[in-house]
């Protein structure tokens, strides 16, 4: 299993920018389907994007589609999102996932993910 660590996150003005990292305990390039989740209060969890293989597989949720981008340092272990012109609605605690596929689902599912981070925090205010 590999281990997650989130960082980056912070408060924000609406159409502030933020960079969100995560850590990975080892390589995940090509061995594992990486995605960010985020989940409001009350909220159900709902998936941002996955990336397999430093792009080979990148699928964005429409509520971020043209704002945030996904990309991977594969010399680091790191994946990161860069968040632009954020909303109020972007703000939730958002969390890194992975899991050993090679490949990514078709769907936004956090269940079919077994490794979690710890999550880190973006607030944004009107």
């Amino acid at each position: 299993q590999v281990q997650l660590v989130e960082s980056g996150g912070g408060s924000v003005q609406s159409g502030g920018s933020l960079r969100l990292s995560c850590a990975a305990s080892k390589d995940t390039y090509s061995d594992y389907c990486m995605g960010w989740f985020r989940q409001a209060p009350g909220k159900e969890r709902e998936g941002v994007v996955t990336i397999y293989n430093g792009g080979t597989w990148i699928f964005y949720a429409a509520s971020v589609r043209g704002r945030f981008t996904v990309s991977q340092d594969r010399s680091k272990n790191t994946l990161y999102l860069e968040m632009s012109s954020l909303k109020p609605e972007d703000t939730a605690m958002y969390y890194c996932a992975a899991e050993p596929w090679r490949g990514c689902p078709d769907r936004l599912d956090g269940d079919l993910f077994h490794s979690w981070g710890q999550g880190t925090q973006v607030t944004v205010s009107s």
